[in-house]
């Protein structure tokens, strides 16, 4: 917890790989300062066929899960330092996004609370 998947044409690992990808928002989401680091898990998931507008235009879009707790103002701001690095990473990439969903921590489940 918490984790950030990263949806994307694939057409941008021309410009950065995914190693680098991962390690610019592990290092952006710990800045954030809401996470422990050895807690945040990162993950891209490049996809070769895809349509934005009907059309085969480059996209990024973060799908962030994080426990609950933070208030909306911290997910604001999260999301925007996200959109930014990325932003500054693609700048030819007019579609990037995120979103932050919160798990629910009665129901969460993970090997260590078993």
């Amino acid at each position: 917890m918490p984790h950030f998947i990263i949806d994307c044409s694939q057409s941008i690992l021309t410009h950065h790989d995914e190693d680098t990808i991962n390690e610019q928002i592990h290092h952006t989401a710990n800045a954030s300062g809401l996470f422990a680091e050895h807690e945040i898990k990162v993950r891209v998931n490049p996809f070769k066929t895809y349509l934005v507008g009907n059309k085969q235009t480059d996209f990024i879009h973060v799908f962030a899960h994080i426990m609950q707790g933070r208030s909306t103002q911290q997910k604001a701001a999260l999301s925007k330092a996200m959109v930014t690095k990325l932003s500054e990473m693609f700048p030819a990439v007019s579609n990037i996004a995120m979103n932050v969903a919160d798990f629910e921590q009665a129901s969460y489940c993970n090997r260590n609370l078993l």
